[in-house]
């Protein structure tokens, strides 16, 4: 019995299922350009920075624009990126020897900011008690104690 699915969970497994399908088509689109220096451009990194910086766009609520520069030195192989939406601007940089742990320690890097972001304005949002509200959260507590 417990590996069968009733009715009501099988109409309910479909709502859930339409409704994150309909969430991933209101994620606002992410517009990524690649910029190569002293380097020659590659399909396969190109693809690779798309694959990678394509999921921004779930930490934000509008379209982003993602600009990387990908620059090459010797021994030393560098990336900048930018991040643009509405106001917020979000750069980071990295230098390694290999252009695709870059783009790896790069995303990481936007990810951590964004979410951090996220979180500062999450907490904006969150009201802070009235004085009203503190007075009699403290006279309950004093009453419950005495």
């Amino acid at each position: 019995m417990r590996g069968k699915l009733k009715e009501g969970k099988r109409s309910r497994q479909a709502v859930r299922k339409a409704h994150r399908s309909s969430f991933k088509a209101k994620l606002p689109a992410t517009e990524v350009s690649v910029t190569f220096r002293h380097v020659e451009p590659s399909s396969a990194i190109r693809a690779y920075a798309l694959r990678k910086f394509s999921h921004i766009a779930k930490f934000l609520k509008r379209a982003c624009e993602v600009h990387l520069i990908l620059t090459v030195d010797k021994y030393r192989q560098r990336g900048e990126v930018t991040v643009k939406s509405g106001r917020l601007a979000v750069t980071a940089q990295e230098e390694t020897k290999d252009l695709y742990s870059v783009i790896d320690l790069l995303a990481d890097k936007v990810g951590r900011q964004l979410k951090s972001h996220l979180g500062k304005t999450k907490a904006k949002k969150v009201r802070a008690p009235s004085t009203g509200e503190v007075l009699t959260a403290a006279e309950e507590s004093t009453s419950d104690t005495e």
